[in-house]
């Protein structure tokens, strides 16, 4: 594959981000967009917290970050990855 993925914030995903407390929203804000993108955008298929979602439809990925899970699926033909959204690991409200 070559060529970087863009990345898109659905609704959804901005609303999770915008009710999280604001200590919270902001140090996340700031891992998305120094750490979570870039990496996203080389290769959204694989890294050391990335995992795909077995069962899931349409496929679906996530990104952990500390206590913070990101999903995310994957439009090819676009190459877009689309943000669907953010929960801290122990709410585990995010589902299929």
């Amino acid at each position: 594959m070559s060529g970087r993925y863009k990345i898109f914030e659905t609704h959804a995903f901005r609303r999770d981000l915008s009710a999280l407390q604001a200590g919270d929203r902001s140090r996340i804000e700031r891992k998305l967009e120094d750490v979570i993108y870039p990496s996203l955008r080389d290769e959204p298929h694989a890294g050391p917290n990335i995992r795909k979602l077995r069962d899931w439809q349409p496929e679906t990925w996530r990104y952990r970050t500390g206590s913070w899970r990101c999903f995310y699926e994957i439009d090819e033909s676009s190459r877009m990855v689309n943000m669907t959204a953010i929960e801290r690991r122990s709410e585990r409200t995010y589902r299929r």
